[in-house]
């Protein structure tokens, strides 16, 4: 079943196993830090990107800015 949701101020439609894996991804990696809890009685979660995250959206960022320049 798949669910719609908002990520990161935009929509999505991702199952929650999908959301769930890429998160455990990013977990693992050290890019952001997750924190489960509830609001009233439905299960949240809330993600915050670490420096290590940071730094490397910035990394992926200047890489596509190069790409789409023909720089890169």
């Amino acid at each position: 079943m798949i669910f719609r949701k908002v990520l990161v101020g935009m929509e999505s439609a991702w199952s929650d196993s999908v959301l769930s894996r890429q998160v455990s991804t990013l977990e693992k990696a050290g890019y952001v830090a997750v924190t489960k809890g509830y609001v009233g009685k439905r299960p949240r979660t809330w993600l915050a990107l670490t420096p290590d995250g940071r730094a490397a959206f910035a990394a992926h960022c200047q890489a596509l800015r190069a790409i789409a320049e023909g720089t890169g």
